[in-house]
């Protein structure tokens, strides 16, 4: 039976410096090479994942957005997800006003490029976001955000320090329900500064593996996935079998079937080859 695999990127494939090293590349490019489905399923763009992983030649549907969008690599064409509503983006966007917060918009147009609308930049987690994407095209400086009626938003993103965002959090949360999915995330690279991501609320891990599988043809049984943070959760909650790696947070690992190296140490790529080599033993 063929072997399938979604990883995360962030703190499990990628190493803490936000690079992939060189035993991981190698072992995803022969595995991909010996037609193993291999992808990944990321909170970040397709721009800034691409960059982080370029040394692989992806395949197979990759989910970006913390499962907002489903694009595949080889074509770049859209193939799914979920819009937050234009109402609800602004909406949203106005309640930040109020507590002194401006977002990044992470939104699809009309020609279905991804876009991020944000205003003058000023606080510090802010621009050290924009500074990590040097020359990104998606990102454009408006005089007063808000959502254009043609755009589709995948997410509403505020950064700061957890007593900045946190009120706001609350505050979605206490308007909008289960009408909209939270992401509330002490951030890997950004010193004492949490991101709080507002999504449509089947825009999840659990509901971008679902469409993964249905573009590979499988189940989600048949697949293992990797991870480390919260937002791994879903993929967690339906994947047949579940690895996080040891740097985890402990409530992933309570979900795991197993607990693996940590990203620093190539714990994704070990399993892999290592399941790769008792494949090709029992043939």
């Amino acid at each position: 039976m063929k072997r399938r695999y979604l990883t995360d990127l962030d703190g499990t494939l990628l190493q803490s410096n936000a690079t992939l090293s060189d035993y991981t590349v190698r072992t995803l490019t022969e595995a991909l090479e010996q037609d193993v489905i291999i992808s990944y399923a990321t909170a970040r763009s397709y721009q800034s994942s691409t960059t982080a992983t370029s040394q692989i030649n992806w395949r197979y549907p990759v989910v970006l957005y913390n499962g907002s969008m489903l694009l595949d690599p080889l074509t770049g064409k859209v193939l799914g997800g979920h819009w937050l509503g234009t109402d609800v983006s602004n909406e949203v966007i106005e309640l930040g006003r109020t507590m002194n917060l401006a977002p990044f918009l992470f939104a699809l147009d009309g020609d279905d490029r991804e876009r991020v609308l944000h205003e003058k930049l000023s606080r510090y987690g802010d621009t050290e976001f924009y500074a990590s994407r040097p020359g990104d095209p998606r990102f454009a400086e408006v005089e007063h955000l808000s959502c254009p009626p043609d755009y589709r938003t995948m997410i509403v993103t505020y950064i700061g320090r957890r007593e900045e965002v946190e009120p706001l959090f609350r505050a979605v949360a206490d308007r909008y329900g289960p009408a909209v999915h939270l992401h509330f995330m002490l951030d890997n690279y950004i010193k004492d500064h949490y991101f709080l991501e507002i999504s449509h609320p089947l825009a999840n891990k659990e509901h971008g593996l679902k469409l993964w599988c249905e573009q590979v043809g499988c189940q989600p049984e048949d697949v293992t996935v990797f991870g480390d943070n919260l937002n791994d959760i879903g993929m967690f909650k339906r994947a047949g079998r579940r690895m996080a790696v040891a740097n985890a947070h402990r409530e992933l690992k309570l979900l795991a079937s197993e607990v693996i190296g940590s990203n620093d140490e190539d714990g994704v790529a070990r399993v892999i080859e290592a399941d790769l080599r008792g494949y090709n033993e029992q043939d």
